[in-house]
């Protein structure tokens, strides 16, 4: 069946709100600003908000590791220098490695039944570090990094680049598993591959983007591969699930 999963990693595989919190907090505390809850939220929505630019390719790389701080702190009023805060952030960052639920029990049950990748919008530095000490980089084949690849999620050209170095790719054999309707399930709709949408909060639907399959556990994609095994009628072979 499937030989080939693609796996989103911040919010699929690694708890990234965490791991987010723990470093945004850290780095305020060493600029000498106080960390409230309220503080830590903002920071939060401005992130996300500039991920989404970056997504969309209205921003870069560069300037969404800098634009973040600066209307953090113009908010705050704050004096400091958004270049050392990301800095900091992204040290702080690197040593996070809390997993989602299920995570690494999942990535057993698949290892040698299938060959699995990751694939993230995150900073190299940051996630190379974080799969290795999270000890999860045994379970995959390679690591596809946007920052390396040239261009993010969810653009076709970023998929067409992961595919073309992937070995005896399978178009029909590879689906990709992510949080994010407008990064994981667009750009895997657009590539051509199966779509599975993890939703852990059950959130509502609002992106006019429909995945193929919703989970609500890392524990259901398993099931989710066998059925769709048995819909295509046949056992698998010794390198797929």
């Amino acid at each position: 069946m499937m030989q080939i999963i693609l796996f989103d990693l911040d919010d699929t595989l690694l708890d990234f709100k965490h791991a987010e919190q723990a470093a945004i907090e850290q780095t305020l505390l060493r600029l000498g600003i106080c960390p409230k809850q309220e503080t830590l939220r903002r920071y939060s929505e401005i992130n996300k908000a500039q991920w989404m630019l970056l997504e969309k390719g209205e921003l870069s790389r560069a300037e969404l590791k800098v634009r973040r701080f600066c209307r953090l702190f113009s908010e705050l009023g704050e004096d400091c220098s958004a270049r050392q805060a990301a800095a900091i952030y992204e040290e702080a960052l690197a040593g996070r490695h809390e997993l989602i639920l299920g995570a690494e029990i999942l990535l057993k049950q698949l290892y040698g039944r299938c060959r699995m990748y990751g694939v993230t919008n995150g900073t190299a530095a940051v996630q190379k570090k974080r799969m290795a000490i999270s000890g999860l980089s045994r379970y995959f084949s390679g690591l596809f990094i946007s920052e390396e690849v040239g261009v993010p999620k969810p653009q076709k050209a970023y998929f067409d680049y992961c595919f073309s170095h992937i070995p005896e790719f399978c178009r029909e054999k590879t689906l990709i598993v992510g949080d994010s309707l407008t990064s994981d399930i667009l750009g895997g709709r657009n590539a051509g591959i199966y779509t599975v949408w993890f939703n852990p909060k059950k959130e509502m639907q609002k992106e006019e983007i429909f995945p193929d399959a919703q989970i609500h556990s890392l524990n259901e994609l398993l099931p989710l591969l066998k059925q769709l095994e048995n819909q295509e009628g046949g056992k698998s072979g010794n390198t797929s699930v």
